[in-house]
């Protein structure tokens, strides 16, 4: 989908973005994805003010702790496969407060940057709608944990600068995912719980895509500034205190996401 140029399109993104309420909010990014017209005009100059706090709208729950603060629950028990699944659905809240951000935040960029990340919320929107309904299947809610804020974490750190924020939330956190969901999916499937299995599939699936999404623009934005990718992203890491990788790499996923075969032997050297 290509497009054109309209106004509302990164207003309403800012819109969705401050809603708090987790439910409302992925069913109404789910819905502004099917409304689109794909011969909508796009405003790609405005810029936009939110109120002070406003970005992103969040629930009162989950607490928001440090990572060494969620506990740990065994997955032998119904409390300990919950706390995985809100983990995920906490993971997918964020991507999609994280498409939306990338809509509204970065001006005058190629039509196609903001209709990828509005089909990317609206997945990221549909992902958080399978996860929270089955943790309902278990007598849980979103909300019922403890949960960490990383990822939002680095889009303040790259609130400034698109190619900032490709190399090092799709292409670095995100693409973390493609790591880890093969070894839950696992660990679902061990403890008899063959709908949750099903979800991470249908998430890994599109995460390998939005990933996929992440690298394309960030070489994109890479070749418009004459960085050379592999050294941008290194330095970029550096400044804005990026996580270091780490290991196993899910190397066929990635490459599948657009990771170079030099991108991934360089992963293994520093994890």
């Amino acid at each position: 989908m290509t497009i054109i140029a309209d106004m509302e399109l990164r207003r309403r993104a800012l819109e969705l973005l401050q809603i708090a309420d987790p439910t409302v909010k992925a069913d109404a990014t789910r819905h502004a994805f099917d409304a689109l017209d794909p011969h909508m005009r796009l405003d790609v100059a405005a810029v936009f003010e939110p109120e002070p706090g406003s970005v992103p709208g969040r629930p009162a729950a989950p607490r928001l702790v440090p990572p060494s603060q969620v506990p740990q629950r065994p997955m032998h028990t119904l409390a300990g496969r919950a706390a995985l699944l809100h983990a995920v659905a906490h993971i997918e809240f964020n991507a999609i407060n994280l498409a939306l951000d990338a809509v509204w935040r970065f001006p005058a960029l190629p039509p196609d940057f903001y209709a990828d990340w509005v089909r990317v919320a609206a997945e990221e929107a549909l992902h958080f709608t399978l996860v929270t309904e089955h943790l309902r299947s278990l007598n849980h809610a979103y909300g019922d944990f403890d949960a960490h804020d990383g990822l939002w974490t680095m889009a303040e750190r790259t609130r400034d600068d698109p190619l900032a924020r490709m190399a090092l939330v799709p292409r670095t956190l995100e693409a973390r995912g493609l790591d880890v969901t093969p070894g839950m999916r696992a660990r679902f499937v061990a403890a008899g719980d063959t709908r949750a299995a099903e979800i991470l599939d249908v998430i890994l699936r599109d995460e390998i895509g939005h990933v996929a999404i992440g690298n394309r623009w960030y070489r994109w934005l890479c070749e418009r500034a004459q960085d050379d990718p592999l050294t941008r992203h290194e330095q970029l890491a550096h400044e804005r205190r990026a996580p270091r990788p780490k290991g196993p790499f899910n190397r066929a996923a990635r490459a599948a996401a657009g990771f170079t075969q030099e991108e991934l032997d360089r992963l293994d050297s520093k994890a």
